[in-house]
C-alpha cells in the first residue's frame, strides 16, 4: 500500500501545473490508485492549495493553482486491506523563501522524530523532539495537531504519538510522522511518513523525497 502511495505522489506530482484545480488533482489520484490495483482510497485525498493549506482537513476544491502556492497533498490507498498515509508540500513554479524556510524547518522535525524511534522509547518524547524543533524557530503555536496516528486495517487505529502518550515503542507498530506548520489565511506544510518500528530502529515505508520541490 505504502509503495504504491510513493508511486501514485511522484506522478501527481508530475501531473499538477498552474491553472488546475485541487478537485482536478484529487481525482486523478484516485484514478491512479484504480489503475494500480487498489481496493480503495483509505480516505479522500487532502489537496490545498496556498491559503487551503493552513487548514489540515481541507477539503479538495475548484480552486485553481497560482504561481508561488504551496500545495499540500495527503492521501492514502487501501491495498490488500491494509492502508498507507502520506502528505508532501510543493510550491508551484516558485517558493517564497520564508515558506521554504518553513518547509525546511518542518521536515527536520519529521527527520528528528524518526532518527529518535527505537524499540523502548516513550511515543510522547517524539512528539516532543518534534515540537521543540518547531518551537525554537518560533512556529510552535502553529502546530496545531499530535504528531502522529497508528494506522493499519483503518486509516486511524487506536493509538497516537502524542505528548500524553507515554506508551513505549514495541516491534511491528506502525504509526505516522507528520508534523506540520500553519500560518492562518497564508499557508500550510506538512511532511508525513508512516514508520514501522523494527528490532533495532525503525523502516520508513514512504520514499518520495521529502525537500520542498516546485512543481507546475
Amino acid at each position: 500500500s505504502s509503495r504504491i502511495n510513493d508511486v501514485v505522489m511522484e506522478r501527481a506530482a508530475a501531473y499538477m501545473k498552474e491553472g488546475m484545480t485541487e478537485r482536478e488533482v484529487a481525482d486523478y489520484i484516485v484514478a491512479q490508485y484504480a489503475a494500480e490495483g487498489c481496493d480503495s482510497t483509505a480516505f479522500l485525498p487532502i489537496v490545498s492549495y496556498g491559503a487551503h493549506a493552513a487548514d489540515p482537513h481541507h477539503e479538495a476544491d475548484q480552486t485553481r493553482l497560482k504561481a508561488g502556492d504551496c500545495i499540500v497533498i495527503d492521501m492514502g490507498c487501501r491495498k490488500n486491506r491494509y492502508c498507507s498515509d502520506m502528505t508532501r508540500t510543493f510550491f508551484c513554479r516558485a517558493a517564497d523563501p520564508k515558506y521554504a524556510a518553513i518547509h525546511d524547518l518542518v521536515r527536520e522535525a519529521n527527520e528528528l522524530a524518526e532518527s529518535m524511534l527505537r524499540p523502548g522509547v516513550p511515543l510522547c518524547d517524539l512528539d516532543k523532539a518534534a515540537r521543540d524543533h518547531i518551537s525554537a524557530a518560533g512556529y510552535g503555536e502553529y502546530f496545531t495537531h499530535r504528531l502522529g496516528h497508528f494506522i493499519g486495517q483503518t486509516e486511524h487505529e487506536k493509538g497516537d504519538v502524542s505528548a500524553t502518550n507515554t506508551t513505549l515503542a514495541k516491534p511491528g507498530m506502525i504509526f505516522s510522522i507528520e508534523p506540520g506548520v500553519y500560518l492562518p489565511g497564508e499557508f500550510g506544510v506538512r511532511v508525513e511518513d508512516l514508520v514501522l518500528v523494527t528490532e533495532d530502529g525503525c523502516e520508513i515505508l514512504n520514499h518520495v523525497d521529502k525537500h520542498w520541490k516546485t512543481v507546475g
